[in-house]
C-alpha cells in the first residue's frame, strides 16, 4: 500500500506515528512540500502552519516526516452555518425605506418637505 500523498492545502493531524517529534500531537496546514530536499526512503520534508484549536495558524515550520504516520482530520460539522443577510429593497421615486421594510413618500418623512417648515424659517 503506497502512503497518501500530500498536496499544499493538506491539513494533517501529527503524532508519534508520523515522527518521533511529535510526542505532544500538532495539527498543521502544509503550505508546500520540499521535494527537493534529499531525505530517506517513505519520509518527506514539509514547509507548514501549525494549527491552534480554533484553526488559526500561529507558527511557521519546516517539518520532516513519514506521510504514512501523517492523519488526515475529519471535517468539522460543529461549526456555525453562516447566516444570510436579506438585500435591502431598492429606492424608488425617492421613498425611504422604514425599518419595517415599508416605502414611506418623501413628504411623510418628519423634518423635511414643505410641511414641516416653519412660516418664519426661509
Amino acid at each position: 500500500m503506497t502512503p497518501p500523498e500530500i498536496r499544499s492545502g493538506d491539513v494533517l493531524h501529527l503524532s508519534r506515528t508520523a515522527s518521533v517529534q511529535f510526542i505532544r500531537p500538532i495539527t498543521v496546514r502544509v503550505i508546500r512540500v520540499l521535494a527537493d530536499w534529499h531525505t530517506y526512503d517513505g519520509w518527506v520534508w514539509i514547509d507548514a502552519y501549525q494549527l491552534n484549536a480554533v484553526g488559526d495558524a500561529v507558527r511557521r515550520r519546516t517539518l520532516f516526516l513519514m506521510p504514512a504516520g501523517a492523519r488526515r482530520p475529519a471535517p468539522q460539522s460543529d461549526r456555525a452555518p453562516t447566516r444570510t443577510v436579506p438585500a435591502p429593497p431598492a429606492r424608488r421615486g425617492g421613498a425611504t425605506v422604514s425599518r419595517r421594510g415599508m416605502a414611506v413618500p418623501r413628504d411623510a418623512r418628519p423634518g423635511r418637505g414643505r410641511a414641516s417648515r416653519s412660516a418664519g424659517t426661509p
